[in-house]
């Protein structure tokens, strides 16, 4: 999973990688093996092969976060574009209810920047601007359909 601004790290987290990354170097100058290294961090083996190769290309910098490996479609500003459309409310855009779903935030993307996403990429999308889902406990047991629809 690719994570939101900043690849979702605290600056706690920022911190400890940072001193893995160290860590790494310095157990790799020492003339430690991928193995004794995976063994050691307590990780496997095949990304720790990934690091000896990257550190003996391009040194200690390789190894480095480079951050997430996309941005965002709809970056802040675009979002800050979407956001009073998204305010009108379904009605507004010619649906039949008052109910956002993702198929209706694709819709509404598509129609406004001429863009397309996944279903999976604006759910993901959705929490980091302050959306949430809702799901109803149960469904009425007096439900009048028509007044739903309507």
């Amino acid at each position: 999973m690719r994570y939101p601004q900043g690849d979702g790290r605290t600056a706690e987290r920022w911190g400890f990688r940072k001193h893995i990354c160290r860590q790494v170097a310095e157990l790799f100058a020492l003339g430690h093996d991928s193995v004794a290294v995976a063994g050691q961090l307590r990780v496997s083996a095949r990304p720790v092969q990934r690091w000896h190769q990257a550190w003996e290309h391009d040194g200690t910098p390789a190894l480095e976060s480079k951050g997430p490996a996309s941005g965002t479609k709809v970056s802040e500003a675009l979002f800050e574009v979407l956001e009073p459309e998204l305010a009108k409310r379904p009605v507004a855009h010619d649906w039949p209810d008052q109910t956002w779903t993702l198929a209706r935030f694709k819709t509404l993307i598509g129609r406004r920047f001429h863009k397309s996403m996944t279903l999976s990429a604006i759910a993901q999308m959705l929490p980091r601007h302050g959306f949430s889902h809702q799901v109803p406990a149960r469904r009425a047991t007096e439900r009048d359909e028509q007044a739903v629809t309507g």
